[in-house]
């Protein structure tokens, strides 16, 4: 009698529900996963001159522009910080955020042709981006604490808290916010093609009123209440000025305002940007 080796069966079922996020099957393919990050690390300035020093370069060149443009014309003051590094702590901060966002705010259309060809959990693609933009984050993290000791031993970079602990939690928030509206929008833009355009300017100015190159005290001070109260209940603007008042100023309140409140609006933005996500996922390829 001959051995008949057992056939594992696998069945690809659609999705009953709308929020239906099946963890063991994203474990299953945490290769897959490893592979979407390797691809968006290495392809994004593969063909670039200067490479991977586009990482340094950006953040370096973006704070040298708001030092001169907001500090030295503008004449907006860092309470004793050097205003290149208070400039540097938001936009680093700030970038991991539109790097999310960005990157996963096209992902039907940039993967459509992998998506009609064979099955996988979709939502590795736009988990591997906010992943990826972690490892760019990183790297600018620390050309951040080179700058910070550098002014440190200057006496121009404040004082450090020991709620630095809370820095993890800090990341989490913006990561989320950036998956989560990123993939509302991506679901949006299969059937609103030109919404993808509004994207990259609507992140723009998103990104003065959420207090990068400036404290939210002075927007208070200096703008309409109605402006200063967008600048001053936005959740991300919340976050980055959190991080400052943690790195510089050792002055940073614990309560619903500081923390809690952004974390429940990342996460609550994150269920609905599933709930879009899944809904989009079962009929894209009809639309797109």
């Amino acid at each position: 009698m001959s051995n008949i080796n057992a056939i594992k069966e696998t069945r690809i079922t659609p999705k009953k529900g709308l929020f239906e996020l099946n963890l063991k099957e994203l474990w299953h393919y945490k290769d897959l996963l490893y592979l979407f990050v390797k691809r968006d690390i290495i392809t994004v300035y593969k063909q670039t001159v200067l490479g991977p020093l586009w990482y340094l370069i950006q953040p370096l060149f973006t704070s040298v522009i708001f030092t001169l443009i907001f500090n030295n014309i503008a004449g907006i003051s860092t309470a004793g910080v050097s205003s290149f590094l208070y400039n540097l702590a938001g936009i680093i901060i700030w970038n991991y955020f539109a790097d999310c966002i960005n990157g996963t705010s096209d992902t039907f259309k940039k993967n459509e042709a992998i998506f009609g060809k064979v099955y996988f959990p979709r939502v590795i693609v736009p988990i591997s981006i906010m992943v990826s933009s972690l490892v760019k984050f990183g790297i600018q993290f620390l050309i951040f604490i080179s700058f910070y000791f550098y002014f440190l031993l200057n006496d121009q970079a404040g004082q450090i808290s020991w709620q630095i602990v809370y820095f993890p939690l800090i990341v989490i928030i913006m990561g989320v916010s950036g998956l989560s509206l990123g993939m509302v929008i991506s679901s949006l833009t299969t059937k609103y093609r030109d919404l993808i355009f509004l994207v990259q300017f609507g992140v723009q100015l998103l990104m003065y009123l959420s207090a990068v190159m400036y404290p939210i005290a002075l927007a208070k001070e200096r703008l309409p209440s109605m402006l200063a109260n967008l600048v001053s209940y936005n959740p991300l603007a919340i976050v980055i000025d959190n991080f400052r008042k943690i790195v510089f100023f050792n002055s940073l309140d614990f309560s619903f305002a500081s923390f809690i409140y952004p974390f429940s609006f990342a996460f609550i933005m994150l269920f609905f940007g599933f709930l879009l996500f899944n809904r989009t996922e079962k009929s894209f390829i009809d639309t797109i």
